[in-house]
């Protein structure tokens, strides 16, 4: 295994200690819930940047690599949840959305699996995720009522406009998928 693919493995082990951080409570959790988002975030970046210079894309890392994306937001997507109170069913209905178009594509890329076809993310994907992580960042860290300077309207508005970008452009990605996949349908 390839340092590119075990970023991606280690990724994917960052995602429960991320989830028992949000819901510990002790001072500074969510920071440290956000330390380890971001860290796992990073190796996003690293992974395909090691694999795609030293030529070791795999089929594992174009498979693993977007489900860790995948499963890494949902858990953070889901662990926000009881932040937003008397916004909460806006932003479960906006999870929703998120996480049914994951799945989504995750089904399309099995049934391109199966089809011998691989099929690695796009620009739009790409352009998502990375808005999907600066969104959970502002998220997170406006969460933590010890990190008072990041507690304040800007953020608060700011962590809204991500939201309503990502899951813009969730959807947009999803359309450009299919569409630049579409023989995978036809088959």
């Amino acid at each position: 295994m390839n340092l590119a693919n075990k970023l991606t493995v280690f990724r994917i082990f960052c995602i429960p200690i991320f989830v028992v951080l949000m819901f510990v409570d002790f001072p500074f959790h969510y920071l440290s819930a956000l330390i380890v988002f971001v860290v796992a975030s990073i190796t996003d970046f690293l992974d395909g940047k090691i694999a795609r210079k030293n030529n070791w894309v795999t089929n594992f890392g174009k498979f693993m690599d977007p489900l860790a994306d995948k499963l890494l937001v949902s858990a953070a997507l889901i662990s926000l949840i009881p932040q937003f109170n008397k916004y909460q069913w806006i932003y479960i209905v906006i999870v929703i959305v998120i996480i049914s178009r994951e799945l989504f594509i995750s089904g399309f890329r099995t049934l391109a699996a199966d089809q011998g076809i691989v099929l690695a993310a796009g620009w739009s994907g790409k352009v998502k995720t990375a808005t999907q992580m600066v969104m959970l960042i502002v998220l997170i860290a406006y969460s933590d009522k010890e990190l008072w300077f990041i507690r304040n309207d800007f953020f608060k508005y700011l962590g809204w406009v991500l939201i309503w970008a990502s899951l813009s452009l969730t959807i947009i990605s999803m359309v450009d998928y299919v569409k630049s996949n579409i023989n995978v349908l036809k088959n």
